[in-house]
């Protein structure tokens, strides 16, 4: 094996550089290495060829006086191939060490079971350690390694395998890019030896700048077109490397068009779309995205690896080749002026040259602008950078504007400072021109624009932006002596017409406006122009799209010493949005009071009703030896008419029927429900069946023959023989029981509320009374509150029936609970008090 530390022969060894030995010679025969060091060639180019005066070429001694003539072109000629075969023997030697450095990277990587750029690193350390270069380690290890039989594992590995291994991959992506002369080529190298086995079109190698905006270093795939358009996306800008560089994470879509997200190629490859963020020892440099046109290929461990390990290479290969070639990279120097500028309190902005083919200045691109810039003319950050200076500010190509005056001091180097100049700007094709104190210094390629405005035109010219683009307002300026009409680009997109198109006089206007408005307009023309005063006026614009708008329009005359009237201006504003609203409102509120009506009938008839059937207060009554006392308490709000009932009732068994029940929901629904249940119960109350079977029977009754109806109820049958009280519930609160001044719940029974299901079983409780046993039934109107559990509230209705027992009649008892309850949600209230006598 040749040994790369070696030249090839003897004809290839280097001659000697210029100065350094007895022959040196003059001129163009220096060797270029010493004059890059010395930097005096690059700046002697950039001096006219006038400037300097010529030489006459010095002989030397007689070893070299052979050699032509520096100045002379068989000199030059001479002195460049001298030079180019230095560069050669230096390429070749480079390219056999490329080779041995990846021979043993591949040796430390199956050894080791490292990635690529591990095994780079590990290979430096080694050489670190051991101290040799890294050319001499790795021929050391490739020597080594070739007396043992990797040769022959690795041959075998891959006549069986069917296609390159993830190492292999990876090994040859590496290779391409310790080859490659630029990013560019390592985004090529990349996608063919890595990524194109797994599905992938294109890729695209991102450089993250300092002011949090990101350069294309590289890309393979996409059309030169394409590229050239994504060469720079602003900070701030939503894109899939924007996410995995925030995230510092990966960053995977489905579809790219269904994200919704803009990026390279999104016309091209709107499939899969993948972003890993590109840095190594905790430093992310910039971000590799990979395209696929349909799907992204199944997640596994093992891919991830690869893509990380992709865009370890790809950070290495952005701190090899800082992406500077078009301007868009970010220089220690240029990186320096931005986290200076970011500090700045004015607004700040700093342009590059752009050039054309011939090398000349056409223009100068705005590349940063600092967090406290705010553009004079009112317009968004977005709007001004990356844009060209006189796209954002046409008006700085004035003479003595702010275009010459950066191309001057990029020129001279001098710094230009001035405390009072005018800036100007178009703002919907309307000149705006404010007062600022300008500085303007160079920077490297570029120049620092720094300006302070005097009258904060910025923020005033920003708030009418805003204001117009918010109200629809489009302003004018009409000169009635010489007929000059200037509109704005909002008046323009109002009348339907293109930015180019004529404006519309005044005295024209009617004839845009529907028949109807002509004396309207008519109206507002005379005050304004015959009276001259401020005058506004409504209308509707017919466009020449056919579309019709609903226009306000205020005016008022300029004139001049002698009262009369030069000039016109005002605005007009969209209005449409606001009439068919007022007209939707007049219409709702027709409609609104229209259901009102309708409502406020149904309540009046649920309640007449429900009043009909159960007064709010009934007399006490006498059944057999029970005092029965009856209160109804209905909702406060009319709306609110709900479906409480209560019965007390002499059966024809000689039993007592004691029942109280509420119907779920309001308004005349409920009321009928109740109705239909009440009536109901008492036909079934008729058999003699007890309150469980009877309870079963309303429930069909509720299922089959009522439309959705469910309803809570507690029933009870009083046998004034025995004294004998039995009672079922279906969902309702228990019956409370006051004896010997203690106020108890009864027992609880079980049971479904009624409605739910269509068969059910209703569990009976027993007691029985003694005299002067009182007995409540109430509707949960009584206790419910929005603040506190239904425990808590039972057991306040507890406390309050029981101090109710000192008062000596029932009536009074029932008024008690009545004004002590509790209850805060306003629903009806059904309460039944039953004394033994």
């Amino acid at each position: 094996m040749h040994d790369p530390r070696q030249p090839r022969d003897a004809e290839e060894q280097p001659l000697p550089q210029a100065g350094r030995g007895p022959a040196a010679v003059s001129g163009a025969a220096a060797a270029p290495g010493q004059a890059a060091a010395s930097g005096q060639v690059a700046r002697a180019v950039a001096v006219p060829p006038s400037v300097v005066s010529p030489r006459e070429p010095a002989d030397g001694p007689a070893g070299r006086t052979s050699l032509p003539a520096a100045g002379s072109t068989v000199g030059r000629l001479t002195s460049t191939v001298d030079r180019l075969r230095r560069e050669l023997t230096r390429a070749h030697a480079q390219a056999d060490g490329r080779a041995l450095v990846e021979l043993a990277k591949g040796i430390l990587v199956e050894r080791l079971g490292v990635s690529p750029a591990e095994a780079g690193r590990q290979l430096d350390t080694l050489a670190d350690r051991s101290t040799l270069s890294v050319l001499d380690l790795a021929a050391d290890l490739v020597n080594q390694a070739s007396h043992d039989r990797i040769a022959d594992v690795a041959r075998e590995f891959m006549a069986s395998a069917g296609e390159p291994s993830l190492g292999v991959r990876l090994r040859s992506a590496e290779t391409g890019m310790l080859g490659a002369s630029d990013v560019q080529a390592v985004a090529q190298s990349v996608l063919e030896h890595a990524l194109r086995p797994l599905g992938a079109q294109a890729v695209a190698i991102w450089a993250a700048n300092s002011d949090q905006s990101l350069t294309l270093a590289g890309s393979a795939g996409f059309a030169d077109e394409e590229a050239a358009r994504w060469r720079h996306v602003p900070p701030g800008v939503p894109v899939p490397a924007r996410r995995a560089l925030t995230e510092r994470a990966s960053a995977a879509y489905e579809s790219l068009a269904a994200a919704g997200l803009p990026s390279i190629g999104q016309r091209e490859f709107g499939g899969g779309r993948l972003a890993v963020p590109a840095g190594a020892g905790g430093r992310i440099t910039g971000v590799l995205e990979v395209c696929w046109s349909g799907d992204l290929p199944a997640p596994s461990q093992s891919l991830q690896r690869q893509f990380e390990a992709l865009a370890e290479l790809c950070a290495t290969a952005l701190e090899s080749h800082p992406a500077t070639g078009n301007g868009d990279g970010v220089d220690p120097q240029t990186a320096d002026l931005l986290e200076l500028v970011q500090g700045l309190h004015d607004p700040c902005l700093v342009v590059h040259p752009d050039l054309d083919a011939a090398g000349r200045t056409t223009d100068y691109l705005i590349k940063h602008l600092n967090p406290s810039f705010e553009d004079f003319a009112g317009r968004p950050r977005s709007a001004i950078l990356g844009a060209r200076l006189l796209e954002a500010y046409p008006l700085a190509a004035e003479p003595g504007g702010l275009f010459e005056k950066i191309e001057y001091v990029l020129a001279t180097g001098e710094s230009f400072r001035s405390p009072g100049m005018n800036l100007s700007a178009l703002v919907d094709g309307v000149p705006l021109t404010t007062r600022a104190s300008v500085s303007i210094t160079r920077c490297g390629a570029g120049a620092v624009v720094i300006w302070r405005t005097e009258d904060g035109a910025a923020r005033v010219a920003s708030l009418l932006q805003h204001a117009q683009r918010l109200g629809r307002i489009g302003g004018f300026e009409e000169n009635l002596h010489t007929g000059e009409i200037a509109w704005n680009e909002t008046l323009f997109d109002l009348h339907g017409l293109p930015p180019h198109a004529d404006p519309i006089p005044l005295d024209h206007l009617a004839a845009h406006a529907h028949p109807d408005d002509e004396h309207t307009i008519g109206r507002f023309l005379r005050t304004l122009l015959h009276h001259r005063r401020p005058a506004s006026t409504a209308f509707r614009l017919q466009r020449a799209d056919g579309i019709a708008r609903h226009i306000r329009v205020v005016a008022e005359p300029v004139l001049d010493a002698d009262s009369r009237i030069t000039t016109v201006r005002g605005a007009y504003q969209d209005v449409s949005a606001q009439h068919w609203t007022e007209v939707a409102l007049a219409a709702t509120r027709d409609q609104l009071a229209h259901t009102e009506q309708q409502a406020a009938e149904r309540n009046r008839l649920a309640l007449q009703l429900q009043h009909a059937i159960m007064p709010p207060s009934r007399g006490p009554l006498e059944l057999h030896d029970l005092r029965v006392g009856v209160r109804y308490r209905p909702a406060e709000k009319d709306h609110l008419v709900g479906g409480d009932w209560y019965d007390a009732l002499d059966l024809p068994t000689g039993q007592v029927l004691l029942c109280v029940g509420d119907v779920a929901g309001h308004g005349i629904e409920a009321a009928t429900g109740m109705v239909a249940l009440r009536n109901a119960l008492r036909g079934l109350a008729a058999t003699g069946a007890g309150p469980g079977q009877l309870l079963g029977w309303l429930n069909t009754v509720t299922h089959h023959l009522t439309d959705n109806v469910t309803a809570t109820t507690v029933c009870a049958l009083y046998d004034p023989r025995t004294r004998t009280l039995r009672w079922a519930r279906a969902g309702h609160l228990p019956p409370i029981l006051l004896r010997d001044g203690r106020a108890t719940e009864l027992p609880t029974v079980s049971g479904i509320l009624l409605g739910a299901i269509d068969q059910a079983d209703y569990e009976e409780g027993e007691i029985r009374l003694r005299a002067g046993d009182t007995l409540m039934m109430y509707t949960d109107g009584l206790i419910e509150r929005r603040d506190r559990s239904l425990e808590e509230s039972l057991d306040d209705l507890l406390s309050i029936a029981g101090k109710s027992g000192g008062q000596p009649e029932l009536e009074r008892r029932l008024d008690h609970l009545l004004r002590y309850s509790s209850s805060d949600t306003d629903d009806d209230t059904c309460l039944i008090g039953v004394t033994v006598c």
